[in-house]
Order: C-alpha cells, then structure tokens, then sequence
C-alpha cells in the first residue's frame, strides 16, 4: 500500500490495524511496531485510551529503533486501506469463566467489528484472536462477506506454543529444538497431537512416558484458565499477541509458514462449514492451503468431537445474533 504525501503514513507500504485496545491489542501493536513490519492503526471504543496507548508506543520509538507509525483511534475510517486486520476486542475471560460463556458478549462484539473494518479495507486479510475463537471467527467471516481463505482465527499457534513450552520445561531443553502441534478447537477438546509433536526431530513418545505425555497435554488444554486463576483480573497476553504476530508477519512477508490456525474447512478431515485448527501455510494471500495429515482413529474421533462443540456453539451464536 503506498503512502500519500500528506499520509499519516509515510514510512511503509504496510498497514495493519488492530481492533481492541485492551492488553492483548496494545502488546501485539508493540510487537509489530517493534519489528517494523507495518504501520499501526489502534483502534477502540473508549475515547483517548487507544490514542494515549499509541502516543505511548511512539515515545518509545527512538529507544526501540524502529520507523513505524502508530496511531490512536475510535474511528474506523482511520483503518482504512489496512493490508491486515486483526480483531482482538471483546470482554476477557474471568476467573471460573469458561471460553464458551464469552459467547454471547463477544459475538456481537467482533461481528460489529469485522462489518466495520472490512467495509473500510475491503482487501484485507482478517484476523481472530477473540474468544471464542473458533466460533467467532466463523462469525466475523460471515459479517465480513470476505473469502474464507481470506480469514483465520489466531489458536493453534498459541496452543501449540504452550504445548512446546511445557515438552522443553519438563525435559529440560531449549525451546528452540522443540516442534509442537496441537490440533481443535481453541478450549478444552482442543486436541495435542503427541505423535507430530518433536524434540530434535525425535518424537516425545520415545522420550517420556505416556502418563507424563497426559498431564503435559491437560496443562496446554488449561494453558489459558491457569494464566486466567493466577492473575485473577485479567488473561493471557503476551504469549497470544506473539502468535497472532507471528501471523501478521507470515502475510505481509509473504513467507508460507506452515503453522496451525483456525481455517475454513470444506471436507478436509471429513469436517464441512466451520473454523477449526488445522495446520495450514499462510503467506499473502491468507490461508494458502489447508494439510491434512494422516489421523489414528482416536485423534480423528478427537477432532471430529471438537468440532461438534464449536458448531454448536455456532448455531448458539447465530441464534444469538438473529438476523444481522
């Protein structure tokens, strides 16, 4: 995207507007600022918060060593021409609080929002981090009348990431030599898949034992209630706003990653109709191609019951939505 002169963005091609300014929105624009891969717009709802949050960044900016551009918002036609738009309003989860009871606040929240923002970027590629993610990705796909290969949801990055941390801590290695993948829907039918999950290019299942694999993949599935009941006012952030950078970054470098998000399948392993994690690569144009990797019968039963949760969680929040 090329700037005008009397641009507000002069210094790169790229634009990449963040929608939600809580801490999840606000660490993912220091993220991308930071690594200088576009220009910044923040927007939220509540007047001066997303515009201090930006002042705040920019002061940094000498220290940092970067050239972007960021900008405060609360109107969406300041998102305009956004190469990337990612959706990260919505209400957090509180303690005891389940992903799925978000449902009904944060459907309308995100649907609202992507009709907006795609309205003023109508070539973006849209991203999902709010919870429930799977099902609101669905939704904001719908509002936004985008291609499907045009959105994804932001979990399987950050599920796997857990996973990967808790393999390294328990063994004892760097993280580095670590691969993780974890399948499902973002919540607790997501579905860690031991066999594809390495250390060196060994498979954990010849390094640890099959109840110490267990307890590691029920931490990954609680990964975000645990954050959740030790912080008690507030979530995970930092480790969701670097997944959801790592997608950002994925696309406007055009880099094929292949990673696991929540993407649009249409027969892929056997599931029709609905945003699930799958491991897929992304690059420019969004969700380049879906994998579809060989499942025992128990992985595949797995993701199939993971998938019925979130699609009736989906009929919930259309019902919920009714005829918007």
């Amino acid at each position: 995207m090329a700037s005008s002169p009397n641009s507000p963005f002069p210094c790169h091609e790229h634009r990449v507007s963040i929608i939600g300014g809580g801490k999840v929105g606000s660490t993912l624009a220091q993220r991308v600022a930071e690594k200088n891969l576009a220009d910044v717009v923040l927007l939220d709802v509540v007047e001066g918060m997303p515009q201090g949050i930006a002042l705040d960044l920019l002061e940094a900016r000498g220290v940092e060593r970067h050239d972007s551009q960021i900008i405060g918002t609360n109107d969406y036609a300041d998102t305009a021409g956004s190469d990337v738009v990612v959706i990260t309003a919505g209400i957090p989860r509180k303690p005891g609080m389940s992903r799925d009871e978000l449902l009904k606040i944060n459907a309308k929240i995100v649907f609202e929002a992507a009709k907006k923002a795609i309205a003023h970027s109508p070539d973006a590629l849209l991203i999902v981090v709010t919870n429930p993610l799977d099902v609101v990705t669905y939704l904001a796909w719908q509002a936004s009348n985008l291609s499907p290969r045009r959105v994804m949801g932001m979990a399987g990055i950050l599920d796997s990431a857990r996973f990967q941390t808790f393999i390294a801590m328990e063994l004892g290695v760097s993280t580095a030599d670590v691969q993780a993948l974890v399948l499902g829907g973002h919540g607790d039918l997501m579905v860690p898949l031991p066999r594809y999950s390495t250390v060196g290019g060994i498979p954990i299942t010849e390094l640890m034992d099959a109840a110490t694999i267990e307890r590691l993949i029920e931490r990954t599935r609680n990964g975000g209630a645990e954050i959740v009941e030790l912080m008690r006012t507030g979530g995970a952030y930092y480790a969701p706003a670097s997944s959801a950078c790592l997608m950002v970054e994925a696309i406007l470098h055009n880099q094929s990653r292949q990673v696991p998000v929540a993407a649009y399948l249409q027969g892929e392993y056997g599931l029709e109709d609905i945003f699930i994690g799958v491991p897929c690569r992304v690059g420019c144009r969004g969700v380049e191609q879906v994998l579809e990797l060989n499942l025992t019968d128990a992985e595949r039963s797995a993701l199939q019951k993971s998938a019925e949760s979130v699609r009736q969680s989906v009929q919930q929040a259309t019902a919920l939505l009714g005829n918007n």
